[in-house]
Order: C-alpha cells, then structure tokens, then sequence
C-alpha cells in the first residue's frame, strides 16, 4: 500500500479536478476524492474524471464518504468517516477487494477500526487544519505515540496508520519514528505539488 495519500482540494470542479491532475503529474500515486460541499451532480462528475485521471496514470483512487458512486464508478475503494456507513455495509457494497479505509481520532476509535477490518486507518488531526470542518480534537505527535503505547499494551497488532490533518514535509521522520504507516496531506500538495517527490523520498 502506498504510503503517501493526496487527499483532493478546491472549492469548484475546475479546481478539484486541476489539482488532482496537478498532483498525478507530479508523481502521486493515491488520491482520495474529497469534495464536501458539492451538488450530487458535480460530485459525480468529478468522480469519473479523477477515476479517469487515476487510471491513465496508474494510481489509487479513493472515493470520500460516497459508497455508492465509489461503486458506480468502479473506483479502488472508499474512505469513510465515523459517522459514515459501516464498515461492513461498505464492503457488502464493493466487495472484499476494494480498498475500505475509516477515520479515527481516539485509541477506541482505532480498536473499533481494527475489528471492523479496515484496510487502513486515518488517524488525526495531528494539528489544525483550515480544509477540515468539525475538526476532532488536536493529538500532536504525543497523542499518535500515545496511542501507538496502548496497542502495544493491548497486544494488538498495529494497523497501517496514516496521520493526517495539516501534516507537512518536516513531519514525516518523527511520524515514522514513532510507528505511522503513512500520510495523507492535502495543503502542502495542493500549494506546492512539486513537494510530492520529496515527500516520497522521505517516507522509507
């Protein structure tokens, strides 16, 4: 799985789909579609575009929330939030082969993501972040080692985790330090997609 996540911005289909392009011909390799405030229509649209888009350069897409147009448009999989549909609704939907990755914010949040067999887990937010309404509370590097401890603890099995929520470039060594899988940035791709390479360079 890879390890760096685009995570899609803008506030019109044009922008959404210039800057998935953007970040595909900068070398992504995984996008997640996410565009909250669209008409059904639109969110379509630029649904089948970016899957386009993901095919023609070989890379992962990821729908946001949207189960049932992941499904139409045959895209790789969904990401869903807490209070989205189940894990298990989404995966009668799409099939075992799809990839069904949920949002956590607390350790319990990531032992409920465990038994609900997530494919990956997005952890967060590591800071504030202006593209994330209702934001979670804030963990900081302290939250994410303190929850990476209690699973240890526990015995579990760590999951593949990726941070998210305003992660930069300068983050990625302490993140990996302390047992994150990957990352997912959305601001820092989207104002700079040359950083894209040195993101990847930086994830071992």
């Amino acid at each position: 799985m890879e390890k760096l996540q685009y995570i899609s911005q803008g506030q019109t289909r044009h922008e959404q789909e210039l800057n998935i392009r953007t970040a595909l011909e900068n070398g992504i390799q995984w996008v997640q579609v996410r565009w909250k405030n669209a008409s059904e229509k639109e969110l379509n649209e630029l649904c089948m575009v970016s899957k386009q888009l993901c095919s023609e350069y070989q890379a992962v897409c990821i729908i946001n929330d949207h189960v049932q147009i992941a499904k139409e448009i045959d895209a790789d999989g969904v990401h869903l939030g807490l209070n989205d549909v189940s894990i298990d609704t989404a995966r009668t939907v799409l099939g075992d082969h799809k990839i069904i990755g949920g949002t956590a914010n607390t350790v319990s949040d990531v032992i409920q993501r465990i038994q609900e067999k997530c494919d990956y887990i997005g952890l967060g937010p590591l800071r504030f972040t202006s593209t994330k309404e209702k934001l979670s509370p804030i963990l900081g590097f302290e939250g994410y080692q303190k929850m990476i401890d209690q699973l240890h603890e526990k015995s579990m099995m760590i999951p593949k985790i990726f941070a998210i929520g305003g992660v930069n470039l300068e983050d990625i060594q302490t993140l990996q330090q302390i047992g994150i899988y990957g990352v997912a940035v959305s601001g820092q791709i989207t104002n700079q997609p040359t950083i894209i390479n040195e993101f990847k360079k930086a994830m071992i």
